[in-house]
């Protein structure tokens, strides 16, 4: 198989509110009526939000806290997730028992993972899957909560931050340099920045450049609430930020929190070829594709967005999806 396409989603959440409606309805709920569009995809990968487990407790002076079900696997089953990044500051909202139980629940469901584990080595060590004859790998890391990093006999997450002269930055340069000879299709997890907010800081341009210069065909950015740009450097897409896709939150009425897009980066034999983006809303702890009356306003934010990256886009109102060619328009 030459040809990939991968599809990718930000910040899916399955805990509190989402556990509580998961109860009652069917695994394939939170999906709402994108699971359609999750069958078109060879590969799928999400920022999952949350702990697997039904144990541990809260940890301590942290305000929000996490947890699905462990029976709740089955809701990545239903959209037949490939890979998650566990990257992030919610990983460890349990404790050290929970993490554990989140990559136990994920390895016996045949679910890739990278960013967290028992050990800095397992929190830096790439996830890899077959698609046919390919293989695609994922790295992941956060620049969120440095209290849990990682050690070397201590449990925790991939923590780096955006910062070239860091001792943790050029470890995770290592790592994906080493990964790319291994990887025929290599992914960068960054669950980075702020939670509003829709421009990338800047410090995080160059750090995504330095990461595609390093071999990354991908760079996969979430934890913002927002989404923002996407730029194409060097023929590899940078999705700054992938924003929300499955949540209980409140929404902000002005930010929008509730939009996004799932997101297909098709890949030809010698790398990436296009982007298309499907905007999508989140309502009643639901994922669902935008509605005609407000697809074309998330479709035109984005766009917006992209003119400041240099981003060709175009938007096709019958299918309701924003195009980004990275080589020549229609291949």
């Amino acid at each position: 198989m030459n040809e990939v396409r991968l599809l990718l989603v930000g910040d899916v959440m399955l805990g509190r509110g989402v556990n509580a409606v998961l109860r009652h309805t069917r695994a394939e709920y939170p999906w709402g009526d994108t699971l359609g569009l999750f069958g078109e995809a060879n590969f799928r990968i999400c920022n999952l939000e949350c702990a697997i487990s039904n144990r541990g407790e809260p940890w301590p002076d942290k305000a929000f806290h996490f947890r699905t079900d462990t029976k709740n696997v089955a809701v990545l089953g239903a959209a037949h997730i490939d890979a998650v990044s566990l990257a992030n500051n919610h990983a460890l909202d349990f404790g050290d028992q929970a993490l554990a139980d989140t990559v136990a629940v994920l390895d016996t469901a045949g679910i890739a993972h990278a960013g967290a584990g028992a050990n800095l080595a397992e929190a830096f060590r790439p996830a890899t899957a077959r698609v046919g004859a390919r293989t695609i790998g994922m790295v992941a890391f956060t620049d969120n909560e440095p209290s849990w990093e990682a050690g070397e006999a201590r449990a925790g997450i991939a923590y780096v931050p955006v910062d070239f002269e860091e001792e943790r930055a050029r470890l995770l340069f290592e790592t994906v340099e080493k990964a790319r000879p291994r990887c025929d299709i290599l992914v960068v997890a960054a669950h980075w920045g702020p939670n509003w907010g829709y421009e990338p800081p800047p410090r995080q341009i160059p750090f995504a450049h330095r990461l595609i210069d390093l071999g990354a065909d991908v760079v996969f950015g979430h934890s913002g609430h927002v989404f923002r740009a996407v730029e194409i450097y060097r023929g590899r897409p940078i999705l700054y930020c992938t924003g929300n896709f499955i949540d209980d939150y409140a929404v902000d009425e002005v930010e929008r929190n509730d939009e996004s897009f799932i997101f297909f980066v098709d890949f030809g034999a010698a790398g990436p070829t296009r982007l298309r983006l499907y905007p999508t809303i989140i309502s009643q702890c639901q994922a669902r594709l935008a509605p005609v009356s407000r697809a074309g306003e998330i479709a035109y934010k984005m766009l917006r967005l992209c003119e400041r990256t240099g981003t060709q886009t175009l938007w096709h109102n019958h299918e309701r999806y924003l195009e980004m060619p990275i080589g020549r328009v229609g291949t």
